[in-house]
């Protein structure tokens, strides 16, 4: 019997970092705004944390201690009262670089925009990873336009000890940030790049450390583009392009240091290619992810017409005289095909 494969691979995807490539700064801009906390001094202060916590003897991420500060803030009343919903809420006054989130519809009507792709049910899916806060993305304007938003997570109201242990748990409970859920650092995004591939995201029953053949992945690698801002995102660009995928890399059209950056990652062969963080309609960076989405549908065009002239065979026809005399001069234990 014919193995049967898990998935139709009939999927592109887009992923996306989100601060530097979708927005041209950082997302929790409007946190500080709207508490009134001097955001260039966080960061300085949170730049500065790995090396005083080193100094004690302990190692953090650079790339998420920025958390366990706002946390910080939080607990000191800086922050009083910022929860998951105001997160979402401050989501909403993220503004996007030109083009978005138009670009996402525009991209995906280039896999409708052909018979041949329509023919093969050929669709396309965004999603973004981020180290930046799940919460603040599905705010923002782009999120009706994605599949998937992988981030940073709070947790309010954290479980007491022994919370098991009792029939009822208090109902006046302050709820804001308290605990860190989900850690996403320039690292772990390769976690989620594989959950992707292999359908761990739509079907939590597939572990995403479980071996698996390709041909059983839901999106294949070689058929994602990934697209960042620069040095951090290293990591992806390793896995994405080595593997067969498109890694493009933007930068903030008025900044002369992150374009040398991306000019250093293509000549590293890090990135396929680079352009502003420009997504209108006639942008280099929109014209570059326009023909790589077609390019891999074209690939999955081909290699669906490919399986099915190798799994059906050609059907019976009347001879004339001239396809008999053939018959009679092919080989007679040539073996036949079945036909059916």
């Amino acid at each position: 019997m014919t193995k049967k494969n898990l998935h139709r691979q009939n999927i592109v995807a887009c992923v996306w970092d989100f601060d530097k490539t979708l927005i041209p700064g950082y997302m929790q801009a409007p946190i500080f705004e709207a508490f009134g906390i001097d955001e260039e001094r966080f960061w300085k202060e949170v730049n500065a944390l790995p090396e005083i916590y080193a100094k004690r003897g302990t190692r953090v991420s650079h790339d998420t201690i920025y958390l366990n500060h706002l946390l910080s803030f939080v607990k000191n009343g800086c922050l009083k009262g910022l929860t998951n919903k105001r997160l979402r809420e401050l989501g909403h006054e993220l503004t996007f670089y030109s083009g978005l989130p138009d670009l996402f519809t525009r991209l995906q009507a280039v896999v409708e925009s052909r018979p041949e792709y329509r023919k093969h049910n050929i669709k396309l899916e965004h999603y973004i990873i981020s180290t930046g806060l799940a919460e603040m993305i599905k705010g923002s304007a782009i999120a009706p336009y994605v599949d998937g938003i992988f981030g940073c997570e709070f947790i309010e109201a954290p479980l007491p000890p022994n919370y098991s242990n009792q029939d009822e748990l208090p109902l006046h409970v302050e709820f804001e940030l308290s605990q860190i859920g989900t850690i996403v650092d320039n690292t772990i995004k390769t976690r989620y790049i594989f959950e992707i591939n292999k359908g761990s995201n739509k079907n939590p029953e597939i572990d995403v450390n479980a071996s698996m053949d390709r041909v059983d992945r839901r999106i294949p690698i070689d058929r994602m583009i990934y697209t960042a801002d620069g040095p951090s995102d290293v990591p992806v660009f390793s896995v994405v392009k080595g593997n067969g995928g498109k890694a493009y890399a933007v930068f903030n059209p008025d900044s002369e240091g992150e374009f040398a950056q991306n000019d250093a990652l293509l000549h590293a062969g890090r990135i396929h290619a680079y352009g502003p963080a420009d997504y209108t309609e006639k942008s280099t960076t929109a014209k570059w992810l326009r023909m790589h989405v077609r390019g891999i549908c074209d690939r999955i065009v081909a290699e669906c017409e490919a399986s099915l002239s190798e799994k059906i065979s050609r059907a019976p026809r009347h001879l004339h005289a001239e396809d008999e005399d053939d018959a009679e001069a092919a080989a007679p234990d040539a073996p036949q095909k079945e036909l059916f």
